[in-house]
């Protein structure tokens, strides 16, 4: 799936930025429209996308650097942030799906808020933002 280039939609999007201790850059949606602009107009195909299962809360993504592979513990601390920025932010263990921005898609006709995801791995994490950094918010 090709990605449209950003138009004023998307130059208008507030996003929540985070970076790890290993320089990962974290991309986090504030609101339904952000969610959609983020997950299908921002996220590169392989970058990394998640959100904590059954329940509301923010699209998150992980943005890869050309040849780069986040590790399984990055992936968990981005994890850990989508749980923080979700109605489970008060859980004890909570259930992520992981999958690549390639792999979400928006089902016609459906609400802003849903998406469909194929080949997804769960994460189960505290939330949490960790050692994350969080940087300067401004349009994506």
């Amino acid at each position: 799936m090709t990605r449209r280039r950003l138009g004023e939609r998307e130059a208008k999007t507030k996003l929540l930025e985070y970076r790890l201790p290993e320089g990962w850059h974290v991309l986090v949606g504030r609101t339904d429209a952000d969610n959609e602009v983020l997950s299908l107009r921002i996220a590169n195909p392989e970058d990394w996308w998640l959100h904590v299962r059954g329940m509301p809360g923010s699209h998150v993504v992980l943005k890869v650097p050309d040849d780069a592979e986040p590790t399984r513990e990055v992936l968990k601390q981005t994890a850990a942030i989508a749980a923080y920025h979700s109605k489970a932010r008060e859980a004890g263990i909570v259930a992520v799906s992981c999958t690549r921005a390639r792999n979400v898609s928006k089902p016609r006709g459906a609400p802003l808020e849903t998406m469909q995801i194929r080949d997804e791995t769960v994460l189960k994490v505290r939330p949490s933002l960790g050692l994350a950094e969080k940087q300067q918010s401004g349009p994506a």
